[in-house]
Formats: C-alpha cells, structure tokens, sequence
C-alpha cells in the first residue's frame, strides 16, 4: 500500500509541474497534426517519386521526373501565380481591415460586443455555401448586383466571368468571410494592453492616431505578426471558394495550387504521383514565404523594444 501511494504521489507531483502538465495539453493537438499533417507531407513526398494514379496501379519509380515535369507545365506555373496573387492581395486587406474593426470595436459596450458577432457570423459559415451564394449574387446574367448596377446605366458587368476581375472578386469575398477571425485575435491583442500607457500617452497631448501609431501598433506586433502568417498559410492553400465560384476560370485566370492538385489528383488520367509532387512543392512555397515573413515580423520587434 506504501509503494502504491508513494507512486501516486510521485505521479502527481511529476504532471503538476507546469512544464510536464504542458505536454498533456498539447498531446491531442500533436495527435492530431502527426496523423492529418505530418503523416500526409511524407506520404505525398514518398508518391512524389512515383508515376501512380488514383487505384495503386501501374506503379513505377521514376525519381524527379514529377518534379521537373511540375515546373515545365504551364498551368502549374499559372495556378502558382494566381495562388501568390491571391495571397498578396488577400492577406494584407484582411490584417488591415481586421485591425481597423478590432480598434472600432475595443470598448467593451453592449453595442460593440453585438458587432462582434454580427463580423465573426461568416466565419462560421462554410466557404462552400458562402461561394454558392456569391456566385449567384455576382452572377452577370442573373445577379442582384451586375442588375442594378445596369440599372444605374451602366454597362452590365461581367463579374466573375471577367478574367481581370474574377481573382480580386475572389479575395475580397475571402476577406469579406474571415477578416472577422483576425479582428476577435486583435481584439484580444488590444485589450490585454495596459490602459496607463494611453493615459499617460493623453497627459503628454498625445492625439489618438499619435497613440495608435506609438502605442497600439508596436505592443500589436506579436498578433499582427501571428495574424499575418496565420493567414499568409491558409490564403496558399485556397480552394473551395474558386472551385464553387469560378471552376478555375475564366481562362484559368483563378485557377489555384490546390485545385490544379485536386484536378490531377481525383480526375482522369488520376495522376497521384505527379500531383503530391506539386502539394510538395507548394508546402516548400509556404515554408519559404512563412519564414521570410515570420523572421522579417521577428526583427521588426526587435527594432521597436
């Protein structure tokens, strides 16, 4: 019974120490990452090398050969392209739209807790059903927009059939979804700020816009920071949007990574190998990109403390 409760005790006091109970904490997340991401890049990395459809069948090594025919296809180069575009266009408007709403909606009141919600609502909603909807709306036969603005007399637009226009459309139906997701981060970020930094910053004669620019912004950095990678990742791998919405048209002016890799991938000829050659590839890009931005963001800190 001794060695029982000394065991017992033992073990408790190993997992009641903040370092060790931090591993329980995590644990389900690093399942879960393991089985749905680390799993799947080695996986994809391993059929990389190998010509393989869909069924297993007709397997064959053939090394770099994915990979070299990855970068000599035009409509891979393309769809890298259309998908950095998005990004650069995507996750800038979203940080910076969400940073303007988080200031707008800071003060605890009832009413500004309402437009929290109200902004956060299609976060909630799937993007599928979200680009189902837009679709229709921006539709240039049958949409309410393209109509009045004919009604206005003007020339009825072609919206998303437009190929200078559909991939902006895109993005900003993107930001128009998720920037409620960065504003609730930045909300967070700018409460936990200690409110005698502005008053003191009031007592010097600081303007608000002084006080934003002194204050807000330099002690935001570490969830601007993590906003702007969080959304950089996830703006790389888009896809239910522009499948729903455009198809990848017109003229493959929206056509993304993901969705070229779900084409080879699940389409005929089923090309499996040659498409985990290109999620491949596209996992490097985001690597790439995060990093720069991650260590840029880092030393920008740095800078201002």
């Amino acid at each position: 019974m001794m060695n029982g409760a000394n065991m017992k005790k033992r073990f408790s006091s190993y997992w009641n120490q903040p370092k060790h109970a931090a591993y329980l904490f995590i644990t389900p997340s690093l399942l879960f990452l393991t089985v749905f991401v680390f799993v799947p890049l080695i996986i994809a990395l391993f059929l990389g090398f190998f010509q393989v459809n869909l069924f297993f069948k007709d397997t064959m090594f053939v090394l770099f050969d994915n990979f070299t025919r990855a970068f000599q296809d035009e409509r891979v180069m393309g769809s890298f392209l259309n998908t950095t575009y998005f990004v650069l266009l995507e996750t800038p408007i979203q940080v910076f739209i969400g940073l303007v709403v988080a200031v707008l909606v800071t003060q605890n009141t009832y009413f500004n807790r309402f437009l929290r919600s109200i902004y956060f609502s299609p976060v909630i909603c799937s993007m599928t059903a979200i680009g189902i909807i837009w679709s229709m709306v921006l539709d240039s036969n049958i949409g309410i927009i393209p109509y009045y603005i004919y009604r206005l007399g003007f020339e009825k637009p072609l919206m998303l059939r437009d190929p200078n226009w559909a991939m902006p459309i895109v993005a900003l139906l993107t930001v128009w979804r998720n920037f409620g997701h960065t504003m609730i981060i930045l909300v967070a970020g700018i409460s936990s700020i200690p409110g005698t930094y502005y008053e003191a910053a009031r007592i010097d004669g600081a303007s608000s816009i002084q006080q934003f620019i002194r204050i807000t912004i330099p002690l935001l950095l570490p969830a601007l920071g993590f906003c702007m990678v969080t959304n950089l990742i996830g703006s790389f791998q888009v896809f239910d949007q522009v499948y729903v919405a455009t198809r990848g048209g017109p003229m493959f002016r929206t056509e993304t990574v993901v969705q070229y890799i779900y084409t080879r991938a699940f389409k005929a000829p089923y090309e499996l190998g040659y498409a985990s050659a290109i999620a491949f590839l596209l996992f490097l890009l985001i690597a790439v990109f995060s990093l720069i931005l991650n260590h840029r963001l880092r030393r920008q800190e740095e800078k201002m403390f």
